[in-house]
């Protein structure tokens, strides 16, 4: 019995999460339950969950009303809430999917969250943009079915000037994933006007996910507005103001541009 409940302390591994997004059919197969967490070491000009990339709890105004963004839990209490959506997953093959925010600003709490999953036959996933030391993606890699790693650009000095950090150790922890074989890799894109949206930098970006083992899918995923008002709820200078969204034949372009440059599936959205 003391065995038993030693293997069960992970339960109570602690996180920050600040949403939950129930039924979605994007962010892997299926039918999923997005769990979002808190915490991001990127600063991306178009991040469309400005919210999440501070620690910390904070407020945020929604239509004039103070909303606390951000509240504290357990892997127990979360795959709680998970689990109550299992007969979704069970028929359209959806599952788990962690996101942020950065979830491996939350190593722990991720790896647990994803263990608590797995053990009970959820399908797993992380949107991640792999910007950790290798060790904390390492740990993760036994429970995840599905790795969907962005790869904004291939050239480190653009990278920082619309991130706030270099790509160097993001493509390099892309090529270890790959390697290790313990997990199905997605390279996505998010397509940014100003920042990646020519033929020569998707089909950089495209040549390069070609060269990752094991890699057969790329998502193309085109900028939004989306999230420009939380901006405002939080105090904060939109800084894409005056970007528009790619125009559906641009997309189909770029779809062409890197169907030719890779043996990959291209796809637009994800």
């Amino acid at each position: 019995m003391m065995q038993e409940r030693h293997n069960m302390d992970y339960l109570d591994t602690k996180g920050r999460i600040f949403d939950i997004q129930r039924y979605s059919v994007h962010d892997g197969p299926g039918i999923r339950t997005i769990v979002f967490l808190k915490g991001c070491v990127l600063r991306c000009r178009w991040c469309c969950n400005p919210e999440s990339q501070e620690y910390r709890i904070q407020t945020m105004k929604v239509m004039g009303e103070e909303k606390v963004i951000g509240r504290d839990t357990t892997v127990r209490e979360m795959i709680a809430e998970v689990e109550k959506d299992r007969p979704y997953y069970y028929r359209s093959g959806g599952g788990m999917t962690l996101s942020g925010g950065e979830c491996l600003c939350q190593p722990e709490f991720s790896r647990d969250l994803l263990r608590a999953a797995k053990e009970i036959g959820i399908n797993t996933a992380i949107e991640s943009m792999a910007c950790a030391d290798f060790e904390k993606i390492r740990q993760l890699l036994p429970y995840l079915d599905l790795y969907l790693m962005d790869i904004k650009h291939t050239n480190p000095e653009k990278h920082k000037m619309f991130t706030g950090r270099s790509n160097e150790l993001m493509m390099e922890n892309a090529r270890k994933v790959a390697l290790s074989g313990q997990t199905r890799l997605i390279i996505r894109v998010p397509v940014i006007p100003s920042f990646n949206d020519t033929v020569e930098e998707i089909q950089g970006i495209a040549a390069f996910a070609d060269t990752l083992p094991g890699v057969e899918e790329l998502h193309l995923l085109p900028y939004h507005r989306l999230g420009q008002d939380k901006y405002e709820g939080l105090g904060r200078e939109y800084l894409m103001d005056g970007i528009l969204p790619p125009e559906p034949e641009k997309m189909k372009t770029l779809k062409m541009t890197a169907e030719s440059t890779a043996s990959l599936r291209v796809q637009i959205g994800g």
